[in-house]
């Protein structure tokens, strides 16, 4: 948590909230990537969108055309001239051979029909058969730019500077690497680590230990560091880090002994 000397030092720290510590440089990026992620994900939701909407269009369209196409096939199918009551019912195709001779003539066709059918299944070795992959619905993306670390809305303004008392203010920043103690409380000069539970003064930025704030700054609720006075929002307790799988929230658990097979 604490800035340092190294490659992951906070030159210009910055706190959320939530008492989250980032880099200045490092939340900026983080925050403009962010924007121009949700906005290339409402493009590509505008754009299916707009696709969605041709697509039913077109779909309306072919549905009044086939009502349109079956109106005509009825009207064409309508007999224009009256039938003869005295036509014998052999001259209409209604005789006995011809119900005879139905079924035999309908099964070449019905055998037709299923090939037919086959053929218009998908198929995965046929090109021209391959079943097309629809694109996935995409859902509306929330304009809101989120904190990396606990998933709460952030924005610019709502980050406080961070100033960290050092311990010697005339040892440089390379002096401090040999040092167990780099930096202290503002108030009462104590000693701070990661196992020192700590909170930021918004109106001054100043880091202070949380027993200082509970014994003297609630008191009189006024930033000692700048004589503003102070709310309870203005009091942001920093989290506190760690090392290796303590600070990576990885849970370990042993695996239970498998019995030996022996021969």
């Amino acid at each position: 948590m604490w800035p340092g000397p190294g490659p992951c030092s906070l030159l210009r720290p910055l706190c959320s909230p939530d008492g989250y510590l980032y880099e200045r440089e490092a939340i900026l990026e983080y925050i403009l990537h962010q924007k121009k992620e949700i906005a290339r994900q409402l493009k590509a939701y505008e754009k299916q969108r707009g696709a969605r909407r041709e697509e039913q269009k077109e779909l309306q369209r072919a549905a009044a055309q086939d009502q349109v196409r079956g109106f005509l096939e009825k009207e064409a199918a309508i007999v224009s001239r009256p039938l003869n009551p005295f036509t014998p019912k052999t001259a209409l195709g209604t005789g006995p051979d011809d119900a005879q001779a139905g079924p035999s003539a309908a099964g070449p066709a019905g055998k037709d029909k299923d090939k037919e059918k086959d053929k218009m299944l998908p198929s995965f070795w046929i090109p021209s058969l391959t079943p097309e992959a629809k694109a996935t619905k995409l859902e509306k993306p929330s304009r809101t730019v989120t904190c990396p670390m606990s998933g709460k809305p952030l924005r610019m303004s709502d980050l406080t500077p961070v100033r960290f008392t050092p311990l010697d203010s005339s040892v440089d920043r390379v002096g401090l690497i040999t040092r167990s103690e780099r930096y202290v409380c503002a108030v009462t000069r104590d000693s701070l680590s990661n196992a020192t539970p700590c909170a930021v003064l918004r109106p001054s930025g100043a880091v202070v230990t949380l027993e200082c704030v509970e014994k003297l700054i609630r008191k009189d609720m006024v930033d000692p560091v700048n004589g503003e006075k102070l709310t309870d929002r203005d009091i942001i307790v920093l989290q506190r880090g760690g090392t290796g799988f303590a600070g990576s929230g990885v849970k370990l658990q042993a695996e239970k002994s498998r019995p030996v097979m022996q021969a």
